[in-house]
């Protein structure tokens, strides 16, 4: 379970609020002010998960998640009072797990934060191999290679991925894939996912594997065993 949480927000009373909730979840939390504060503090200690808002005083928390994402997978949950589909959309292409907007209730973070781990657990079961040549997800060491070459993949497109192959020949739609892989009952545009299975396509197409993921009009997406 992810216990050690850096939380970036720079409004005073909002970040202690969380921090004695979180401590109290047994979480043991650090707080960062600012976004450089938070880059330091990020190189200082072993950190399971990232609380990110996006409104700081220096560099951006959109910013900052790009960063650090280009150097870890560590699950990062965005907080922001932007909630157009655009904002989300910017903040899951920077590579963040989640993103809730302000206001917001602490059980709804809590329950984030949760289901992150949750799928960290699943992720992290022994002896779990998924193939479909010249394809192979690794879901334990949640590495992706192609024909044996490491196909560099984000997080949220480690677990999309994932999760078509886990469930090949089975048709998924957007509803199901985000309640799987986004971990919550998303109720915005589905439209995120399309976003992220063309990802998922460039990359693989890049890699040589052409047409893996296949698009069922009017349902959702498949992998299928040929």
């Amino acid at each position: 379970m992810s216990r050690n949480v850096l939380l970036v927000e720079d409004e005073g009373n909002i970040a202690r609020f969380l921090q004695l909730e979180l401590e109290y979840e047994g979480y043991r939390v650090m707080v960062a002010p600012t976004g450089r504060k938070a880059l330091e503090l990020w190189e200082t200690d072993q950190w399971d998960m990232l609380i990110l808002d996006v409104m700081l005083p220096d560099l951006s928390g959109m910013e900052i998640c790009r960063r650090i994402r280009g150097q870890s997978q560590v699950p990062i949950i965005i907080l922001t009072a932007r909630d157009a589909v655009p904002d989300r959309v910017s903040g899951l292409d920077a590579g963040a797990d989640d993103y809730l907007t302000k206001p917001f209730a602490i059980e709804e973070l809590l329950a984030r934060m949760r289901a992150i781990e949750r799928r960290q657990s699943q992720w992290s079961q022994p002896l779990t191999k998924l193939t479909l040549d010249p394809l192979v997800v690794l879901l334990e060491e949640r590495t992706v290679t192609v024909a044996g070459k490491e196909l560099k993949l984000t997080t949220r497109e480690f677990d999309l991925l994932a999760y078509l192959m886990q469930n090949k020949n089975h048709v998924l739609t957007r509803e199901m894939i985000l309640d799987k892989v986004w971990g919550y009952s998303y109720t915005g545009d589905t439209n995120v996912v399309d976003v992220y299975i063309r990802y998922l396509r460039v990359k693989l197409e890049q890699m040589g594997c052409q047409n893996i993921i296949e698009t069922v009009r009017g349902v959702g997406y498949v992998i299928r065993e040929h």
